[in-house]
C-alpha cells in the first residue's frame, strides 16, 4: 500500500522508520512543516516527499499516519476524512477539548476509520491482561493501578505547551485502565505537587500526581505518575479480580531496585526511555492500522470515542487538582 506520514518530530522519525520495515508498506510519502526534516527523512528511509500535508494528502495515498504537533492534529485528521482516506492520529485529537469533541464528531459522521495512538493496548504483556480480562479469568476487577514515571522533566519548551500532566502524561494510564477494565469512568480526584524545576508551578503543571478513579461498577483505578524518575522509564500495571491478580512492566528491564534480601530481580539495564520500552507496542499498532486500511481488520482498535473518553478523564483530573475534590466526567462534558 501506499502509506503517507505527516509530522517528521520525534515521534514522527521513529513512526519513519517503523513503517519502512512494514511489508505491507510499498511506498510511504512524508512531509513535515520544515522542508529540511522531509528531505532528511526521506533520504534516510528511501520515502517519497511531498511539499506539504495537503500536497501529501492528494497524491493518492491509502492511509495517513499523523504525527505533526498537536495543534495540527484537529485540522489534518479533518482534511484526511474529508478526502476519504483512513486515518492514524497520535494522541490528543486536540489540545482544545471542545475541538476534540467537533473532531470526533466529523470522524463519526464521515464513516472513515481512524485510528488514535494509545500504543499500551498492543504491548504484549498487556494484551494478556486484557485477554485474562475478557476472558473472566480475573473475576470481577476490583481494583487496577497503572504507572507512568519519567526518568526527567522534558524540556521548558515542551512542558510549557504540553497541557499538564494529565493531559501530556497520565493520559496513557486513562486509557490503558478504562481499556484494561471495561469500564467507563464516573469521577475522579486527584492530588500532586510541583516540587523539583520551578517551571511546573510557573506553567500551573505538577511534575507528580496521584489520580484515583471510580468505575461504573464501583471498581477503583489508581493512577500514577512522575516526571523524576531517575532509575529509568518506569510503565507497569497491576489487575487485581475475586479471581486472580496479573501484572505488565515487571520484566528484568523494570527501573526498580529491589532490596529483597536473595532477590536478583531485576539484573537487566533498566529502561531508560519510552521509545525503547515501548518499540514492539508502536510497530503492533502502525501494523494494526495497516490491517485497517487494507480492510483485513474491520474495526479501529482505538477510536476517536476512546480517545473523547480520556480527554475528559484529563479535564476532570485537572480540574480536581485545582480544586481540591473529587470531579464527577459529566461535570466536565
Amino acid at each position: 500500500m501506499r502509506l503517507g506520514l505527516i509530522g517528521l518530530g520525534r515521534i514522527g522519525a521513529f513512526h519513519a522508520e517503523t513503517l519502512s520495515n512494514l511489508d505491507a508498506v510499498e511506498t510511504l510519502v512524508v512531509a513535515d512543516a520544515v522542508p529540511a526534516a522531509t528531505a532528511s527523512v526521506a533520504e534516510k528511509f528511501g520515502a517519497e516527499p511531498a511539499d506539504s500535508p495537503e500536497a501529501l494528502i492528494a497524491s493518492g495515498v491509502d492511509g495517513v499516519v499523523i504525527a505533526a504537533a498537536t495543534a495540527a492534529h484537529a485540522p489534518l485528521l479533518r482534511a484526511a476524512v474529508d478526502a476519504g482516506i483512513p486515518a492514524f492520529c497520535e494522541k490528543p485529537l486536540s489540545a482544545v477539548l471542545a475541538d476534540a469533541v467537533s473532531v470526533a464528531q466529523h470522524v463519526e459522521d464521515s464513516g472513515v476509520a481512524v485510528q488514535v495512538g494509545y500504543p499500551r493496548r498492543f504491548d504484549p504483556a498487556y494484551l494478556a491482561a486484557y485477554d485474562a480480562r475478557v476472558a473472566g479469568d480475573l473475576g470481577w476487577v476490583h481494583t487496577v493501578r497503572s504507572t507512568t514515571l519519567d526518568p526527567a522533566p522534558a524540556p521548558r519548551g515542551y512542558i510549557e505547551t504540553s497541557g499538564g500532566i494529565f493531559r501530556d502524561c497520565s493520559v496513557h494510564d486513562f486509557d490503558t485502565v478504562r481499556w484494561i477494565t471495561g469500564q467507563e469512568p464516573v469521577e475522579v480526584y486527584a492530588t500532586g505537587h510541583a516540587h523539583g524545576d520551578p517551571m511546573f508551578a510557573e506553567f500551573g503543571d505538577v511534575a507528580t500526581a496521584q489520580t484515583l478513579i471510580t468505575f461504573a461498577d464501583g471498581s477503583t483505578g489508581v493512577v500514577s505518575n512522575t516526571r523524576y524518575n531517575p532509575r529509568g522509564y518506569d510503565v507497569r500495571l497491576e489487575v487485581h479480580g475475586t479471581g486472580d491478580s496479573v501484572a505488565a512492566g515487571w520484566s528484568d528491564q523494570a527501573p526498580l531496585r529491589n532490596l529483597e534480601p536473595g532477590s536478583t530481580w531485576p539484573s537487566a539495564q533498566p529502561w531508560g526511555f519510552f521509545m525503547d520500552r515501548l518499540t514492539d507496542a508502536f510497530r503492533a499498532e502502525l501494523t494494526a492500522f495497516t490491517e485497517l486500511v487494507s480492510g483485513a481488520r474491520t474495526e479501529s482498535p482505538c477510536t476517536v470515542q476512546d480517545a473523547l473518553a480520556v480527554a475528559w478523564m484529563a479535564e476532570a483530573a485537572d480540574l480536581s487538582l485545582k480544586e481540591h475534590r473529587p470531579v464527577t466526567i459529566d461535570e466536565v462534558k
